[in-house]
This record gives C-alpha cells, structure tokens and sequence, in this order.
C-alpha cells in the first residue's frame, strides 16, 4: 500500500473512531508525521489525562501505553506493535521492589517512569527525565531509592542536597552504550558544536556536556540557543524535530549507534492496522492501576 493511500486511511479512521494518535519522538519520522501530539514521556502523560478522543494509539513501548491507560482508564490504549518493550523498565520488578521494600521500610521509591505498571505500584512516587530533580527535592525523606535507570538517579544525586540516594542497578542499553573516546573524536571534529545530552548517559559522557535535560528539554534548548552546530546525545529520533524546526542549525550524533530498536518498530502500517482492527488494547489490573495511579498522579502535580 502507498505511503499516502495510508495516511489517507489513518486520518479517516481517526475522524471514524474518535482517535487521536499520541508518538514519543524517538519514533520514525513517518509516524511522528502522522501523530496529533509529539513529546517525552512527560509530555504524552499529561496528554492522554488531557484529550477528549475514546481511543489512543499511543507510537512509543509499552511502559508508556500502559502509563496512559493508567492515566485514562476510560479510553481504549492501543499499541500498534506488542513486541515494543523497553530493557530498562524490565531490569526491575515489582517482587524485588517488594524485597527490598520490607527490608528498607524507611526508604522513599522514586521510580522513573520508564518501568511497568507494577513497579510503579510498588513505588511513592514516580519522575521522567523532565521532572526528576524536582521529584527528588520535594521529598521529605532523606533516603531514597531510585529505580530503575541508575545514570539519570546518579544525575539527581549529584545535582540534589540533603539526600541519599540509593541507585538501583538499571540502565538504558541505547544511551548507556555511548563511547566516551568516540564521543571526544566527534567533539574535536566539531569544536563549534554545543553538547546536548540525556541524563540516562553515563556521568563521564554527561561531564562533556553544554545541557543535560529530557528530550523536550533538549529541542527547546536547541529552538532558543543561539550557536548553529549541536551534537545530541540521545536516540536518534528527535533529530526530525530538530532539524525540521531549525532549518538554519546543523545537528549530529554524538555517538554513531544512538539507537533504540524498540522504539523504531513502529511503521506507518502498524499505525494504521491499530486503527483499523483496534488490536493490542492495553489493559491494567485495577488493583496494580489505583496502586500507580497513586504515583503517577504525584509526578504529575510537581511537573
């Protein structure tokens, strides 16, 4: 089928079904083109509690669709690929969360929001990369767990006073594979270039760069900066919003490999036959649902 006869089908099947289609922007660029709204995780929670449609086809992994679904237990989430996961979010779970839990009944679980719904229920409260900092500071407590991205939890202790902060052993495969010695050759091939990275890096990466934030943080550096050469250090994806809004700037890898191959599943056709056949419905057990709504809903008030 052609690319337009299916842009022609999704638009029509949107209007049909009272649909609105929801892309994190690491996805390709055809899906991201097709999508109503584009964002980080932060960015696409507020969304789903936020629109009126029935239905959400929501271009991202499965944490993030379950995420929605907990957000809007109302509205049918679709995930137009089942296999899209996240290596991360299944680095912990929610039995040893409970473990450890019982055997540091002091302790405050901050849990990223890349993590499953039962993690999240087994957690106070939970953070993107957007808000972390600001999670973290409005704890009372002065002991925490950070589960289960350990750069973007070492991020927050070092930029965060008064609190201890335990990391739980987790990473992204994608920016934690970022070579230090090729992303100092690409930093003397772009002397200009400002350094714009994600806090999943690792802390050496992280001390090379110019601004540490989300991937919408990033973009709205990149809008408001006023240098025309940038190295990103996060997955490839948002170099199409990048680029597409900054027509006169010059953006490039940091690293030759920044890549998530979960994240790049998902095709134009996918979206579609999600429309089309309403497959992949996400569902949450209410019990685990109220429990990460709890969570969820804190993350919420502090962004």
């Amino acid at each position: 089928m052609k690319k337009n006869k299916i842009i022609q089908d999704i638009e029509k099947l949107k209007k049909e079904k009272n649909a609105i289609i929801l892309a994190h922007s690491y996805q390709i660029p055809e899906v991201q083109e097709v999508a109503d709204i584009v964002g980080d995780s932060l960015a696409l929670s507020k969304a789903a509690t936020e629109v009126d449609n029935e239905v959400i086809v929501f271009c991202g992994v499965n944490f993030m669709a379950e995420s929605a679904k907990i957000l809007s237990p109302n509205k049918k989430v679709l995930l137009p690929i089942k296999s899209a996961g996240c290596p991360m979010a299944d680095m912990v779970s929610a039995k040893r969360l409970r473990q450890y839990k019982k055997n540091n009944p002091d302790t405050t679980i901050v849990c990223y929001v890349n993590s499953s719904a039962s993690v999240k229920a087994e957690s106070d409260i939970c953070c993107t990369s957007s808000n972390a900092l600001k999670v973290v500071e409005s704890i009372d407590s002065d002991k925490i767990l950070f589960v289960p991205d350990r750069n973007l939890g070492n991020y927050v202790k070092n930029n965060v006073k008064n609190k201890q902060v335990e990391l739980w052993p987790g990473f992204c495969p994608t920016h934690n594979n970022i070579s230090l010695r090729e992303a100092l050759k690409i930093k003397e091939e772009h002397p200009e270039a400002e350094i714009l990275v994600h806090p999943e890096c690792s802390e050496k990466v992280i001390e090379l760069a110019d601004f540490v934030g989300s991937t919408s943080q990033i973009i709205k550096y990149a809008n408001e900066s006023n240098s025309k050469e940038f190295l990103i250090g996060t997955e490839m994806g948002v170099l199409h919003i990048l680029r597409k809004q900054n027509p006169n700037k010059e953006f490039d890898l940091l690293y030759h490999n920044l890549l998530c191959p979960d994240m790049k599943k998902t095709r134009l056709e996918d979206v579609l036959n999600a429309l089309m056949y309403e497959q992949h419905e996400i569902n949450v057990e209410e019990d685990i649902r109220q429990r990460a709504l709890i969570a969820l809903n804190k993350m919420l008030e502090i962004s």
